[in-house]
């Protein structure tokens, strides 16, 4: 699966320029946990000062 596609993808971190974030992706991929996939990484622009939990949201007690 594409890392795009939502295979556990975590925010690494919101950098100022492409180059700052390509050399935080590189430190990265020597840690542990992301060692092992060192090509699940991607970096993509990040939209600043936008909320994204406009309207709240619904939890789903386990079992429903």
């Amino acid at each position: 699966m594409d890392e795009r596609d939502g295979d556990d993808v975590k925010l690494l971190g919101v950098f100022s320029t492409r180059e700052r974030a390509e050399a935080g992706r590189e430190r990265a991929r020597v840690l542990p946990g992301f060692r092992d996939e060192p090509e699940c990484f991607v970096v993509d622009g990040y939209e600043l000062d936008v909320g994204t939990w406009g309207e709240g949201f619904v939890r789903v007690p386990p079992g429903e």
